[in-house]
């Protein structure tokens, strides 16, 4: 059963209203529906839009709204009567639109009769999109690469998320609390682990029993060098660094992001102390740095010149640190981003390619330094970013004969052999910009080396 909060209603309020300012036309967004996994009654896991979301506050399935003027209208259909014998009791209509504050409610036949020049936004899913091409009776453009209405549509969104409201931020606060704990489970399920799934195992069981879902596919690895890495089949061995990007989902939505790294046996050697410091270094700076108004690509590029001078210093690259950066040479071991927006997704609202994470008129540089960033505009008090620097040695890239004779001069080859057991480390935590600075909101979980090394041992 559904229960009326007065708090998220006055919230999912206030956020239509915001909208209603920015533009003049109707809106029709859905929430998709889910996708058979091989027959009919088996489904992929449902994840609704998160535009939908963000304006009707609860994960509906099947649903549509229509914003107007600041009000919403819903549609939705009621269960049923035969789902009771599978689902229980499902909340009706009318007990939904109240949850959410609509000012009214219909069945979907009717959403047809309403859909005359309204903007939308493109679902993932097929079955839904065709829904909405149908309906709007038009072409629906992806929603990387809106057109006419449904551009202004998502620009005026991507306007209102790209900061959070006090009721984001509650929830964007649960998720964080919850991953925090999710990574200390990690640590202490190290020592008596064997291989990779389980400790993810143990991570994922934290975030099951707080009623929420992965934010995203779990990285749990001892190849660290593979960024993306969703294989948890290898073996836990002596010397090993084992990466953990873990984040959890709040039941409405909210994701957090979290990466530690650590050493199995619960000690560092000589080598991956001096890079996971040199990571460190690169993160603290970075999240020092951020204040309103401050461009994020500096932040990177804080972030590039801290590894680039640390690396120089180990006598892994020859050089001066700004050089160095210029040429892109750091990215032979820091080849991505430092973050990436959080809020309704983990990396939000990339759905509508670069049009958030970019300030508009910017765009993607080509350089090999750069070309992965993903966020690229001044900063503002209530937006929530990851700070992630890294280091990797990863084999399609150092072992490239192009990389090899360009930056045959600043790369000490004898060296970086040394470093042989760092695959890859990765910190990261979720910051929040403020009026005045910056607030962690995963400072909970330790990152200096010291902590990290007690937490693992403390079994």
């Amino acid at each position: 059963m559904i229960i009326a909060n007065n708090d998220v209603a006055e919230t999912l309020l206030k956020r239509r209203q915001r909208l209603a300012e920015l533009i003049d036309f109707p809106v029709i967004l859905w929430s998709g529906c889910a996708t058979p996994r091989n027959f009919p009654a088996n489904l992929f896991p449902f994840r609704v839009s998160s535009h939908f979301l963000y304006f009707a506050g609860l994960p509906l399935e099947n649903a549509a709204i229509r914003l107007e003027g600041g009000k919403l209208e819903l549609f939705i259909d009621n269960p049923h009567p035969s789902s009771i014998l599978w689902h229980g009791e499902m909340p009706t209509r009318e007990e939904i639109a109240e949850t959410m504050g609509a000012d009214a409610a219909f069945p979907m036949a009717e959403l047809g009769l309403k859909s005359v020049d309204a903007a939308t936004i493109a679902v993932q899913d097929a079955c839904t999109y065709l829904k909405q091409c149908d309906i709007l009776d038009r072409a629906v453009s992806e929603a990387s690469t809106p057109e006419g209405i449904d551009l202004k549509l998502a620009q005026a969104i991507a306007s209102l998320r790209l900061t959070h409201d006090a009721g984001a931020l509650a929830e964007l606060r649960s998720s964080a609390a919850c991953s925090v704990a999710v990574h200390k489970v990690g640590m202490a399920a190290t020592r008596n682990a064997k291989t990779e799934a389980e400790v993810r195992g143990a991570m994922e069981g934290v975030i099951i029993a707080h009623n929420m879902t992965c934010a995203y596919g779990s990285i749990v690895t001892v190849h660290g060098e593979v960024l993306h890495n969703q294989h948890y089949h290898h073996p836990i061995q002596p010397g090993d660094l084992l990466l953990a990007d873990v984040g959890a989902e709040t039941a409405t939505g909210w994701a957090s992001d979290i990466t530690r790294t650590w050493a199995v046996s619960g000690k560092f050697s000589s080598t991956q102390r001096d890079i996971y410091d040199l990571v460190l270094a690169a993160h603290d700076a970075c999240i020092a740095k951020i204040y309103p108004g401050v461009e994020y690509q500096d932040i990177h590029l804080l972030a590039a010149k801290v590894i680039a001078q640390g690396l120089v210093d180990l006598g892994i690259l020859k050089g001066n640190a700004d050089d160095l950066v210029a040429m892109d040479a750091h990215a032979l071991f820091f080849p991505h981003g430092v973050g990436h927006l959080l809020g309704l997704d983990v990396h939000d609202m990339e759905d509508l390619g670069d049009l958030a994470g970019y300030e508009q008129g910017r765009k993607r540089s080509d350089r090999f330094g750069l070309c992965y960033l993903r966020l690229n505009r001044p900063l503002r008090a209530g937006m929530l970013v990851t700070i992630e620097p890294g280091f990797y040695q990863v084999p399609g890239i150092l072992n490239d004969s192009e990389c090899r004779e360009k930056y045959q001069d600043v790369v000490n080859w004898e060296r970086l052999e040394q470093f042989s057991d760092v695959r890859g480390i990765r910190i990261e935590d979720d910051v929040l910009v403020t009026e005045t600075g910056s607030e962690v909101l995963t400072a909970e979980l330790p990152t200096d080396a010291d902590s990290i090394e007690q937490m693992v041992k403390n079994t």
